[in-house]
């Protein structure tokens, strides 16, 4: 009877452990920066990068209708953009470039690749998505690490290497090229599945490289992007939250506080109808 009470006395103590202990549950929404991410698959370029046996090759295929991995129309005037590559070296590290030349003197970076050698003859590399395009934090690494075997980094750390630049910009491309119309998302996505496999790269919200040698470099971004609005909507708690354009919002569902980061907007309708808008906040550029 009395090892019945001690079991009983223990399992009212440790369910009243368990209520006691505070529950932290967060509802996170997060919008993109602009809709145009979705026409440029970083996983896909990254194939590209891979299989490219120089710089300049890399930037046509990118380019290359016949692929259609690039789907980017930046300012949304119905036409694809050329997207030029542009190269950067200092000592042991490698920074690609890929600019989207809008207008006379306006550039918009579209992504970084990094690569990097350190002592042991250990390479790394990673794309970076510019922040006004994939958001913050935005990595594609590759899932093998014997990066050395890609004819593209040969070519980078060979014995006759010159950085590239290219020689297009607004108004000037090459012979072979002419823009087209973008494809529908869902199309696009079609065009790039067979570069895109699940073993090959994923993505990451940190860096996997450790410049040894820093290049100095300042990411371009143009006033000429039209980031397209982009919608996400929620309940929690008998409330509605709309969130647009790049805005995070966390809500603790516990305390029913919010946090509002990197955003234009955020607009809450309660049952009586009433609504709370938070003004503009500034997205630091990159």
């Amino acid at each position: 009877m009395k090892s019945k009470i001690l079991i009983i006395v223990c399992l009212i103590w440790t369910i009243a452990g368990c209520s006691s202990r505070p529950v932290h549950s967060e509802t996170t929404i997060v919008a993109p920066e602009s809709e145009v991410a979705e026409d440029l698959d970083l996983k896909a370029v990254s194939m590209l990068f891979k299989n490219s046996k120089n710089i300049e090759s890399f930037e046509r295929a990118l380019n290359d209708p016949s692929l259609g991995i690039n789907n980017l129309d930046l300012n949304r005037d119905g036409e694809i953009d050329f997207i030029r590559v542009v190269e950067e070296s200092k000592g042991a590290s490698r920074l690609v470039i890929l600019q989207v030349p809008l207008a006379k003197d306006e550039f918009q970076d579209v992504a970084t690749i990094e690569v990097e050698r350190y002592a042991d003859n250990e390479y790394r590399m990673h794309l970076h998505g510019h922040p006004v395009v994939y958001g913050p934090d935005f990595y594609i690494t590759p899932m093998s690490v014997h990066i050395h075997a890609w004819p593209v980094i040969g070519w980078m750390y060979g014995p006759v290497y010159r950085p590239y630049r290219s020689g297009f910009y607004f108004g000037f491309y090459p012979s072979w090229w002419r823009p087209w119309r973008p494809a529908a998302v869902s199309v696009y996505h079609t065009r790039v599945v067979n570069y895109v496999g699940p073993t090959r790269f994923h993505v990451k919200r940190v860096s996997v490289v450790r410049p040894a040698a820093r290049i100095s470099y300042t990411p371009r971004s143009s006033t000429l992007v039209k980031r397209t609005r982009v919608t996400r909507t929620t309940k929690v708690g008998g409330k509605t939250t709309r969130v647009t354009k790049g805005v995070k919002v966390t809500k603790n569902n516990k305390t029913g506080k919010k946090s509002l980061t990197a955003g234009s907007k955020k607009v809450t309708k309660t049952k009586k109808g009433s609504k709370t808008k938070v003004k503009k906040v500034k997205i630091k550029k990159q």
